[in-house]
C-alpha cells in the first residue's frame, strides 16, 4: 500500500471514529473531525502532510501525491 492510500485510510478512520465519539460521547469531538478535514484540504493544495512524512521515514513506498 502506498503513502497516498495510507493517508486516505487513516484520515477516513479518524473521521468515522470522531463522528462516532461525537454521537455517543460529546459534540466537541467534531472539532477533531474539522481538523482532519482541514488538514486534508490544505495537503491537497500544498502537498504537505505530517502523516506522509512519518510514513516515508518508516519506509512506506511513495505514491503519486506524496
Amino acid at each position: 500500500m502506498s503513502i497516498d492510500r495510507w493517508v486516505l485510510a487513516v484520515a477516513g478512520t479518524f473521521i468515522l471514529l470522531s463522528v462516532g465519539l461525537a454521537v455517543w460521547h460529546s459534540l466537541y469531538w467534531l472539532w477533531f473531525t474539522a481538523f482532519v478535514g482541514a488538514n486534508l484540504l490544505q495537503s491537497a493544495f500544498t502537498g504537505f502532510c505530517p502523516l506522509a512524512i512519518v510514513l516515508k521515514k518508516i519506509g512506506v513506498k511513495s505514491g503519486n501525491a506524496f
